[in-house]
Protein backbone atom coordinates (compact mmCIF):
# COMPACT_ATOMS: atom_id res chain seq x y z
CA UNK A 1 0.00 0.00 0.00
CA UNK A 2 1.62 3.11 -0.87
CA UNK A 3 2.32 5.60 1.70
CA UNK A 4 -0.74 8.46 0.37
CA UNK A 5 -3.20 5.21 0.87
CA UNK A 6 -1.85 4.66 4.36
CA UNK A 7 -2.95 8.01 5.28
CA UNK A 8 -6.02 8.02 3.62
CA UNK A 9 -7.25 4.96 5.46
CA UNK A 10 -5.62 6.15 8.86
CA UNK A 11 -8.00 9.32 8.62
CA UNK A 12 -10.71 6.87 7.81
CA UNK A 13 -10.31 5.37 10.66
CA UNK A 14 -9.94 8.35 12.96
CA UNK A 15 -13.32 9.76 11.23
CA UNK A 16 -14.78 6.59 11.88
CA UNK A 17 -13.67 6.57 15.82
CA UNK A 18 -14.49 10.01 16.10
CA UNK A 19 -18.33 9.41 14.90
CA UNK A 20 -18.86 6.81 17.52
CA UNK A 21 -17.52 8.48 19.92
CA UNK A 22 -19.82 11.39 19.36
CA UNK A 23 -22.88 8.75 19.58
CA UNK A 24 -21.49 6.90 22.97
CA UNK A 25 -22.39 7.07 26.35
CA UNK A 26 -21.69 10.67 28.64
CA UNK A 27 -21.14 10.26 31.84
CA UNK A 28 -20.44 13.49 34.65
CA UNK A 29 -20.08 11.93 38.03
CA UNK A 30 -22.69 9.59 38.80
CA UNK A 31 -24.92 10.22 35.76
CA UNK A 32 -24.67 8.46 32.56
CA UNK A 33 -26.54 8.56 29.61
CA UNK A 34 -26.40 7.16 26.20
CA UNK A 35 -27.64 9.05 23.03
CA UNK A 36 -31.23 9.76 23.24
CA UNK A 37 -31.21 9.63 27.04
CA UNK A 38 -31.65 12.20 29.98
CA UNK A 39 -29.80 10.60 33.34
CA UNK A 40 -29.49 12.25 36.53
CA UNK A 41 -26.80 11.61 39.10
CA UNK A 42 -24.29 13.21 41.77
CA UNK A 43 -20.96 15.37 41.53
CA UNK A 44 -19.10 13.16 44.92
CA UNK A 45 -17.28 15.67 46.39
CA UNK A 46 -15.20 13.65 48.91
CA UNK A 47 -14.44 14.52 52.61
CA UNK A 48 -11.35 15.80 53.35
CA UNK A 49 -10.15 18.79 55.93
CA UNK A 50 -14.72 19.49 56.06
CA UNK A 51 -17.35 16.98 55.17
CA UNK A 52 -17.88 15.83 51.77
CA UNK A 53 -20.54 17.09 49.87
CA UNK A 54 -22.96 15.42 46.88
CA UNK A 55 -24.12 18.28 43.87
CA UNK A 56 -26.60 17.30 41.74
CA UNK A 57 -26.19 17.12 37.95
CA UNK A 58 -27.85 15.97 34.50
CA UNK A 59 -26.60 14.72 31.53
CA UNK A 60 -28.51 15.01 28.36
CA UNK A 61 -27.10 12.96 25.97
CA UNK A 62 -28.79 13.86 22.36
CA UNK A 63 -29.99 11.77 19.40
CA UNK A 64 -27.73 13.60 17.48
CA UNK A 65 -23.71 14.62 17.64
CA UNK A 66 -22.55 17.72 18.21
CA UNK A 67 -21.11 19.97 20.90
CA UNK A 68 -21.33 19.78 24.89
CA UNK A 69 -22.45 22.88 26.57
CA UNK A 70 -22.60 23.41 30.64
CA UNK A 71 -25.44 25.27 32.13
CA UNK A 72 -24.45 25.86 35.94
CA UNK A 73 -26.26 27.43 38.85
CA UNK A 74 -26.66 27.55 42.42
CA UNK A 75 -22.89 28.59 43.39
CA UNK A 76 -24.68 30.90 45.42
CA UNK A 77 -27.31 28.68 46.99
CA UNK A 78 -30.14 31.89 47.48
CA UNK A 79 -30.17 33.09 44.00
CA UNK A 80 -33.00 31.07 43.53
CA UNK A 81 -34.51 32.62 40.40
CA UNK A 82 -31.65 30.81 38.51
CA UNK A 83 -31.86 27.82 40.41
CA UNK A 84 -34.88 27.49 39.61
CA UNK A 85 -34.31 28.26 35.72
CA UNK A 86 -32.38 24.84 35.58
CA UNK A 87 -34.42 22.84 37.28
CA UNK A 88 -37.07 24.20 34.63
CA UNK A 89 -34.87 22.93 31.44
CA UNK A 90 -34.02 19.62 33.05
CA UNK A 91 -37.59 18.69 32.32
CA UNK A 92 -37.86 20.86 29.18
CA UNK A 93 -35.12 19.84 27.17
CA UNK A 94 -35.94 16.40 24.83
CA UNK A 95 -32.68 14.38 24.10
CA UNK A 96 -34.80 13.51 20.95
CA UNK A 97 -34.28 17.44 19.89
CA UNK A 98 -30.71 17.73 20.90
CA UNK A 99 -27.40 17.68 18.73
CA UNK A 100 -24.57 17.00 21.03
CA UNK A 101 -24.57 16.98 24.78
CA UNK A 102 -26.12 18.98 27.61
CA UNK A 103 -24.32 19.11 30.86
CA UNK A 104 -27.03 20.99 33.83
CA UNK A 105 -25.80 21.66 37.22
CA UNK A 106 -28.89 23.39 38.70
CA UNK A 107 -27.76 23.66 42.85
CA UNK A 108 -23.78 23.90 43.48
CA UNK A 109 -23.79 25.00 46.76
CA UNK A 110 -26.40 22.56 48.48
CA UNK A 111 -25.76 23.92 52.33
CA UNK A 112 -25.98 27.53 51.28
CA UNK A 113 -29.71 26.42 50.19
CA UNK A 114 -30.41 24.57 52.45
CA UNK A 115 -29.60 26.87 55.75
CA UNK A 116 -30.54 30.05 53.83
CA UNK A 117 -26.86 31.28 53.69
CA UNK A 118 -26.36 34.05 51.29
CA UNK A 119 -23.18 34.72 49.53
CA UNK A 120 -21.18 32.20 50.59
CA UNK A 121 -20.89 28.12 51.19
CA UNK A 122 -21.71 27.97 55.40
CA UNK A 123 -19.28 25.16 55.34
CA UNK A 124 -16.34 26.51 54.85
CA UNK A 125 -17.65 30.69 54.90
CA UNK A 126 -15.88 31.39 51.11
CA UNK A 127 -18.01 31.75 48.04
CA UNK A 128 -18.16 28.89 45.71
CA UNK A 129 -17.55 31.74 42.94
CA UNK A 130 -14.07 32.42 44.13
CA UNK A 131 -11.78 29.13 43.89
CA UNK A 132 -11.21 28.09 40.55
CA UNK A 133 -9.75 26.07 39.18
CA UNK A 134 -9.72 24.30 43.15
CA UNK A 135 -7.57 21.82 44.99
CA UNK A 136 -8.46 18.41 45.37
CA UNK A 137 -7.49 18.77 48.98
CA UNK A 138 -8.53 22.13 49.81
CA UNK A 139 -11.96 22.88 52.04
CA UNK A 140 -14.88 21.41 50.46
CA UNK A 141 -15.52 24.69 48.53
CA UNK A 142 -12.16 24.47 47.01
CA UNK A 143 -12.49 20.30 46.07
CA UNK A 144 -16.10 21.08 44.44
CA UNK A 145 -14.37 23.87 42.06
CA UNK A 146 -11.54 21.12 41.64
CA UNK A 147 -13.91 18.64 40.77
CA UNK A 148 -16.18 20.88 38.80
CA UNK A 149 -13.02 21.79 36.63
CA UNK A 150 -11.88 18.27 35.95
CA UNK A 151 -15.41 16.88 35.49
CA UNK A 152 -17.03 19.67 33.50
CA UNK A 153 -15.16 23.00 32.33
CA UNK A 154 -11.74 20.38 30.71
CA UNK A 155 -14.90 18.49 28.27
CA UNK A 156 -17.12 21.27 27.63
CA UNK A 157 -17.15 23.33 24.41
CA UNK A 158 -19.56 25.78 26.27
CA UNK A 159 -20.47 27.11 29.54
CA UNK A 160 -23.31 29.09 30.68
CA UNK A 161 -23.05 30.22 34.26
CA UNK A 162 -26.44 31.48 36.30
CA UNK A 163 -26.51 34.24 39.12
CA UNK A 164 -29.18 36.65 40.19
CA UNK A 165 -29.86 38.71 43.05
CA UNK A 166 -29.26 36.85 46.46
CA UNK A 167 -31.40 37.38 49.72
CA UNK A 168 -30.16 41.26 49.99
CA UNK A 169 -29.66 42.17 46.51
CA UNK A 170 -31.90 44.52 44.46
CA UNK A 171 -31.05 43.38 41.43
CA UNK A 172 -32.23 44.22 37.37
CA UNK A 173 -31.22 41.41 34.89
CA UNK A 174 -27.75 42.02 33.05
CA UNK A 175 -25.14 39.33 31.77
CA UNK A 176 -21.40 39.58 31.45
CA UNK A 177 -19.17 38.79 28.33
CA UNK A 178 -15.26 39.05 28.58
CA UNK A 179 -13.47 39.07 26.20
CA UNK A 180 -10.14 37.25 25.91
CA UNK A 181 -8.26 38.71 23.01
CA UNK A 182 -8.97 35.60 20.71
CA UNK A 183 -10.80 36.31 18.19
CA UNK A 184 -12.92 33.16 17.38
CA UNK A 185 -13.78 32.38 20.89
CA UNK A 186 -14.46 36.10 21.57
CA UNK A 187 -16.98 35.89 18.39
CA UNK A 188 -19.00 33.00 19.47
CA UNK A 189 -19.25 33.94 23.14
CA UNK A 190 -20.35 37.32 21.61
CA UNK A 191 -23.14 35.40 19.89
CA UNK A 192 -24.25 33.11 22.98
CA UNK A 193 -24.65 36.42 25.19
CA UNK A 194 -26.60 38.63 22.19
CA UNK A 195 -28.43 35.47 21.76
CA UNK A 196 -29.55 35.02 25.43
CA UNK A 197 -31.13 38.37 25.08
CA UNK A 198 -30.82 39.94 28.31
CA UNK A 199 -30.89 44.35 27.19
CA UNK A 200 -27.56 44.82 29.60
CA UNK A 201 -24.26 43.62 28.82
CA UNK A 202 -21.30 43.88 31.08
CA UNK A 203 -18.44 43.82 29.30
CA UNK A 204 -15.65 42.19 31.81
CA UNK A 205 -12.08 43.01 30.46
CA UNK A 206 -9.99 42.96 34.05
CA UNK A 207 -10.15 39.14 34.56
CA UNK A 208 -7.57 36.64 35.90
CA UNK A 209 -5.85 34.87 33.49
CA UNK A 210 -3.46 32.83 35.21
CA UNK A 211 -4.96 29.42 34.90
CA UNK A 212 -3.96 28.15 38.20
CA UNK A 213 -6.02 31.28 39.78
CA UNK A 214 -8.93 31.75 38.01
CA UNK A 215 -10.97 32.25 40.48
CA UNK A 216 -14.37 32.63 38.51
CA UNK A 217 -16.19 29.18 36.50
CA UNK A 218 -16.80 31.14 33.21
CA UNK A 219 -13.00 33.08 33.59
CA UNK A 220 -11.90 29.35 34.11
CA UNK A 221 -13.87 28.26 31.22
CA UNK A 222 -12.59 31.17 29.21
CA UNK A 223 -8.77 31.12 30.13
CA UNK A 224 -9.05 26.99 28.79
CA UNK A 225 -9.84 28.33 25.54
CA UNK A 226 -13.53 27.72 25.65
CA UNK A 227 -16.90 30.34 24.95
CA UNK A 228 -18.42 30.92 27.84
CA UNK A 229 -21.03 33.97 29.70
CA UNK A 230 -22.68 34.88 32.77
CA UNK A 231 -26.18 35.65 33.42
CA UNK A 232 -27.97 37.28 36.20
CA UNK A 233 -32.09 37.49 36.83
CA UNK A 234 -33.97 37.54 39.90
CA UNK A 235 -33.80 40.00 42.73
CA UNK A 236 -33.82 39.81 46.54
CA UNK A 237 -34.40 35.77 46.76
CA UNK A 238 -37.54 36.38 45.05
CA UNK A 239 -38.86 33.72 42.35
CA UNK A 240 -41.32 35.82 39.51
CA UNK A 241 -41.87 34.52 36.22
CA UNK A 242 -40.86 37.42 33.89
CA UNK A 243 -37.27 36.80 35.72
CA UNK A 244 -37.55 33.09 35.39
CA UNK A 245 -38.48 33.48 31.69
CA UNK A 246 -35.73 35.50 30.91
CA UNK A 247 -32.98 32.63 31.78
CA UNK A 248 -35.23 29.83 30.71
CA UNK A 249 -35.83 31.24 26.86
CA UNK A 250 -32.52 32.65 26.68
CA UNK A 251 -31.05 29.60 26.97
CA UNK A 252 -33.24 28.12 24.91
CA UNK A 253 -32.37 30.90 21.79
CA UNK A 254 -28.33 30.49 22.97
CA UNK A 255 -29.00 26.96 22.50
CA UNK A 256 -30.03 27.08 19.12
CA UNK A 257 -27.32 29.83 18.21
CA UNK A 258 -25.35 27.19 18.99
CA UNK A 259 -27.05 24.28 16.48
CA UNK A 260 -27.58 22.21 19.72
CA UNK A 261 -31.05 22.84 19.33
CA UNK A 262 -33.29 22.88 15.83
CA UNK A 263 -34.86 26.98 14.94
CA UNK A 264 -33.41 30.16 14.77
CA UNK A 265 -31.94 31.99 17.98
CA UNK A 266 -33.19 35.54 19.03
CA UNK A 267 -30.95 37.64 19.74
CA UNK A 268 -31.17 41.11 21.31
CA UNK A 269 -30.47 44.02 18.92
CA UNK A 270 -29.76 47.02 20.95
CA UNK A 271 -28.28 46.12 24.06
CA UNK A 272 -27.23 48.63 26.98
CA UNK A 273 -23.54 47.49 26.71
CA UNK A 274 -21.54 48.34 30.46
CA UNK A 275 -18.09 49.51 30.21
CA UNK A 276 -17.29 49.79 34.03
CA UNK A 277 -18.87 48.92 37.40
CA UNK A 278 -18.58 50.85 40.66
CA UNK A 279 -18.93 49.75 44.16
CA UNK A 280 -20.79 51.51 46.49
CA UNK A 281 -19.68 50.09 49.95
CA UNK A 282 -20.95 50.53 53.48
CA UNK A 283 -18.53 52.12 56.51
CA UNK A 284 -19.12 50.77 58.81
CA UNK A 285 -22.72 48.71 60.73
CA UNK A 286 -26.18 50.51 60.51
CA UNK A 287 -29.48 50.88 58.84
CA UNK A 288 -30.38 51.32 55.23
CA UNK A 289 -33.12 53.55 53.80
CA UNK A 290 -32.62 53.63 49.86
CA UNK A 291 -33.75 56.18 47.79
CA UNK A 292 -32.73 54.57 44.80
CA UNK A 293 -34.24 51.29 43.05
CA UNK A 294 -32.83 48.37 41.13
CA UNK A 295 -32.67 49.87 37.14
CA UNK A 296 -32.38 53.12 37.67
CA UNK A 297 -30.46 55.85 36.09
CA UNK A 298 -28.56 58.00 38.94
CA UNK A 299 -26.06 60.85 37.78
CA UNK A 300 -22.47 61.82 39.53
CA UNK A 301 -23.22 63.11 42.94
CA UNK A 302 -26.42 61.70 43.85
CA UNK A 303 -27.95 60.69 46.93
CA UNK A 304 -28.12 57.18 46.92
CA UNK A 305 -30.18 56.56 50.29
CA UNK A 306 -29.46 57.06 53.92
CA UNK A 307 -27.96 55.13 57.11
CA UNK A 308 -28.19 55.88 60.81
CA UNK A 309 -27.53 54.14 63.86
CA UNK A 310 -29.67 52.14 65.98
CA UNK A 311 -31.06 55.40 67.61
CA UNK A 312 -32.48 56.67 64.07
CA UNK A 313 -29.42 59.17 63.85
CA UNK A 314 -28.21 60.25 60.53
CA UNK A 315 -24.33 58.62 60.01
CA UNK A 316 -23.97 58.52 56.58
CA UNK A 317 -25.47 59.61 53.10
CA UNK A 318 -23.66 57.54 50.22
CA UNK A 319 -23.53 59.14 46.72
CA UNK A 320 -23.35 57.71 43.23
CA UNK A 321 -19.17 58.11 42.37
CA UNK A 322 -20.14 57.71 38.68
CA UNK A 323 -22.98 58.14 36.11
CA UNK A 324 -24.77 55.49 35.46
CA UNK A 325 -27.27 52.30 35.92
CA UNK A 326 -28.11 50.92 39.28
CA UNK A 327 -27.35 47.15 38.32
CA UNK A 328 -28.00 46.74 42.42
CA UNK A 329 -29.05 47.39 45.59
CA UNK A 330 -28.97 46.24 48.93
CA UNK A 331 -32.23 45.18 49.80
CA UNK A 332 -32.31 45.11 53.28
CA UNK A 333 -32.28 47.10 56.71
CA UNK A 334 -28.67 45.31 57.41
CA UNK A 335 -25.68 46.74 56.73
CA UNK A 336 -22.59 46.22 58.34
CA UNK A 337 -18.86 47.31 57.49
CA UNK A 338 -17.64 46.31 53.79
CA UNK A 339 -21.31 45.73 52.90
CA UNK A 340 -22.00 46.47 49.15
CA UNK A 341 -24.81 49.31 49.31
CA UNK A 342 -24.86 49.40 45.68
CA UNK A 343 -23.59 48.64 42.08
CA UNK A 344 -23.31 50.85 39.37
CA UNK A 345 -22.90 50.34 35.73
CA UNK A 346 -21.13 53.05 33.48
CA UNK A 347 -22.72 52.76 29.96
CA UNK A 348 -20.37 52.47 27.00
CA UNK A 349 -19.90 55.15 24.37
CA UNK A 350 -20.05 52.44 21.55
CA UNK A 351 -21.12 48.92 20.99
CA UNK A 352 -17.78 46.59 20.78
Amino acid sequence: MRFRDLILAAFLSLSCCISVSAQSKFTVGTATAAPGQKSTGYLEVPAGVDPATNIPVVVINGAKPGKILALVSGAHGTEYTSIIAIEKLINALDPAQVAGIVILVPLVNIASFEQKVPHVNPTDNKSMNRFYPGKADGTQTERASFLITKQIIDRCDFLIDYHGGDLDESLRPYAYWGPTGREEQDRISKEMVLAFGLDHIIIWRERPTDPAATRYLDNTTSVRGKPSIVVEAGHAGTVESDDLALLVNGTLSTMRALKILPGDPHPIENPVWIEKLADVLADGPGIWYPLVKRGSYVSAGMKLGAITDYFGKLIAEPRAPVSGVVLHVNAVPSLKKGDNIADLGVVAAHAP
